[in-house]
């Protein structure tokens, strides 16, 4: 067979795209796993909208989460949540960053799992906290024990978040080296690809 008569071999990002049709990707998981870094790189390997399911609340209430914790009380946003995040993927596709806590809510998760694929970004206690530590608009941490609190939260959000579709561990590597795990995993899940071999640290990383 001449070199012409080779089937020309899709992009990853290609087979992904056409699978996903009008379905679009959403990060889930804890704070500080680095949704939003990762959700932009994927979305710009995907040729895909990012966006940020926090940012769009903060613009539809006209404050800051914050704000709207301070002010209306979690309950409140989380309702708010809930609606803008069903507005977002009845727009996809896109690549869509959620809030640590708006995957434990039953009616987001079947919204996502009827209009999305969904990678839940996992990483550990210390990851967690490490990343976490620089920023101080964390509402939830707001608690004479922050460390403690993301303890309980792990606990209670981690079996909720291993029902996302796929799981890819967050670490302290370079974001394109998640990214392109992203794109691996999506292909094998999407198109039937064999994904690569996980190397040794994202092994220990999930155990």
């Amino acid at each position: 067979m001449s070199d012409a008569a080779l089937p020309i071999q899709a992009a990853p990002e290609a087979d992904i795209l056409s699978a996903l049709g009008t379905r679009s990707v959403v990060l889930v998981g804890m704070m500080g796993v680095g949704k939003s870094t990762i959700g932009r790189r994927l979305a710009l390997r995907l040729k895909l909208p990012f966006v940020d399911a926090d940012t769009e609340i903060e613009a539809a209430a006209g404050m800051t989460i914050p704000e709207i914790f301070e002010q209306h009380g979690e309950p409140h946003f989380r309702d708010g949540e809930a609606r803008v995040i069903a507005r977002l993927l009845d727009g996809g596709p896109i690549v869509l960053a959620t809030g640590g806590g708006a995957f434990m809510r039953e009616e987001t998760r079947d919204r996502i799992a009827g209009k999305a694929i969904s990678i839940w970004l996992r990483a550990d206690h210390d990851v967690i906290m490490r990343r976490v530590r620089r920023r101080a608009d964390r509402p939830l941490l707001q608690t004479a024990d922050p460390e403690g609190t993301v303890t309980r939260l792990l606990t209670e959000r981690e079996p909720v978040y291993a029902k996302a579709d796929l799981t890819i561990a967050s670490r302290d590597v370079p974001h394109d080296k998640i990214v392109e795990e992203c794109i691996d995993i999506l292909r094998a899940h999407l198109c039937g690809e064999p994904a690569a071999e996980p190397s040794a640290d994202v092994a220990s990383a999930v155990r």
